[in-house]
């Protein structure tokens, strides 16, 4: 039998099939118990295919739950930290003005001079 691969017809058939078989199930039996039904074919699949259950769980809650070393960022010292960084970068902006006015300046005097 081929291998079901997304994207090609059969697996949309397949797919099709499952959600067709669900709606099904759902008109019959009623949705809370498909529900049921799906979890524990989950819990199934979960327990048959995953080799270390230990490992995938920890890797799990660590995606999920940020870690104790998680840096807490302060709103309000953030904040004054980007003011003073913008202000420092409009200064910066106004020295090299000042220093190309310098020279001009300069060869006006050289002008005068002669």
């Amino acid at each position: 039998m081929k291998k079901l691969k997304m994207g090609t017809p059969l697996a949309g058939v397949a797919i099709g099939v499952a959600l067709v078989a669900i709606a099904a199930l759902i008109m019959v039996i009623g949705f809370w118990k498909v529900l049921l039904l799906v979890v524990l074919f989950g819990i199934g699949y979960f327990i048959g295919t995953v080799d270390n259950k230990q490992e995938f769980i920890r890797e799990t809650a660590n995606k999920i739950i940020p870690a104790k070393e998680a840096k807490v960022i302060d709103i309000k010292s953030e904040i004054t930290r980007e003011d003073h960084t913008e202000e420092a970068a409009a200064q910066s902006a106004e020295v090299p003005a000042e220093a190309e006015a310098e020279p001009e300046v300069k060869e006006e005097n050289a002008e005068d001079g002669e």
